[in-house]
């Protein structure tokens, strides 16, 4: 239940100057202020922001009862508060469960010997340390710009999952305001940049490594999930005059390979252009609102990709048509959210346009056209 204000609230005269307050209230920690506005929501957010930001207060503007205004603000959080058990819970799940989908699925650990000695698990450390190094790195990288400008963000969520990787990724909240395009161009470029620097590092690393030994007893042919390198991953073992595949069946890449490879294709999905996905906050931030209709090209792009792999290259229901489908429905249902709007819409100064540039550069050196498909040996 809400309850009559005291003067404990900001009241800036920036807000005084362009709305009619005619009550203010608590509700918990926010202060709510009933009026009616001279201006636009957005340009009411524009004008009041820096005052109330300054006084510790996140602000935004929703419609109220009686064709009334209301200005919500709300304290800002610039730090952690207490021990983030949900953040520790989802890495400890998925450790766990990177754990034991490396072992089983690319150290070649049988499920009987992990059921008789549940630390067999431990073999796949390296490829776990590989995955959860690059999926983190990419939302540090997230977090680190967050709070560089000032932004309420969340530390990163990594999602357990089960095959191939034993995880889904890994998201960070964004919960403030937006303050400038500025802002959001650095928070969206810096998961790529970071992951993408932490996945050539794992790349090298697993390269390094030399081949893994494939056990005779999964040698007897069937069918195998093939993971096809991106050209970045070629690029690098060129560089290092390293093989990525061997003719000898009982040689593989490292699993730690794998690492890299969930690094860069996490990339290319991240760099989509649409809704809440770091492409999608690059290309607003480069372009404005026109970024809208970016985004509404997308999944027609996705769509057409798949057609073309099941029509043209007549892969028929591939695991690659049936993925980028997916991503075509995905991607459509995103995009109605859109990215984040900054408060200072100005545009981006042109060292930002290059690096947005460069980003989706490297971004198209990890795009494969069919990264999986299912093979017979």
């Amino acid at each position: 239940m809400s309850e009559a204000a005291t003067d404990d609230y900001p009241r800036p005269p920036e807000l005084d100057a362009v709305f009619h307050c005619s009550e203010i209230r608590r509700d918990g920690d926010r202060v709510l202020y009933y009026g009616v506005s001279d201006v636009s929501e957005r340009e009411l957010v524009r004008r009041v922001w820096p005052a109330f930001r300054e006084a510790g207060y996140e602000v935004q503007v929703v419609a109220g009862d009686g064709g009334l205004d209301v200005v919500v603000a709300r304290p800002y959080s610039d730090g952690i508060d207490g021990v983030p058990w949900v953040n520790v819970a989802l890495l400890v799940t998925t450790i766990a469960s990177t754990l034991l989908v490396g072992a089983t699925a690319w150290y070649y650990v049988p499920f009987s010997t992990i059921q008789k000695n549940p630390l067999a698990v431990l073999q796949a450390w390296p490829f776990t340390a590989a995955v959860l190094g690059v999926l983190l790195t990419h939302e540090l990288g997230h977090y680190a710009l967050g709070r560089y400008h000032g932004v309420d963000v969340s530390l990163p969520y990594v999602i357990p999952f089960i095959l191939p990787f034993g995880t889904m990724g890994a998201i960070i909240r964004m919960r403030g305001q937006m303050p400038d395009r500025e802002a959001l161009f650095d928070i969206g470029v810096a998961g790529p940049l970071a992951g993408l620097a932490a996945t050539i590092v794992v790349t090298v690393v697993g390269l390094s490594l030399g081949p893994f030994t494939v056990p005779e007893s999964v040698l007897g042919g069937g069918q195998v999930i093939v993971f096809n390198n991106p050209p970045l991953l070629d690029l690098i073992a060129a560089a290092l005059n390293q093989p990525t595949g061997y003719t000898d069946p009982t040689k593989t890449a490292h699993p730690v390979i794998m690492g890299a490879w969930v690094g860069m294709f996490f990339t290319v999905l991240n760099l989509l252009p649409v809704g809440q996905l770091d492409g999608g906050h690059i290309v607003r931030a480069m372009v404005g609102r026109r970024q809208e209709t970016v985004a509404a090209l997308v999944p027609v792009a996705l769509f057409g990709l798949s057609a073309y792999l099941y029509v043209v290259r007549d892969l028929g229901l591939n695991e690659s048509v049936g993925l980028w489908a997916f991503w075509g429905l995905f991607s459509a249902f995103i995009a109605y959210r859109g990215p984040a709007n900054p408060v200072d819409d100005s545009a981006l100064g042109p060292t930002r346009m290059a690096i947005g540039v460069v980003t989706f550069a490297l971004g198209l050196l990890c795009f494969m056209l069919v990264p999986i498909q299912v093979t017979t040996l």
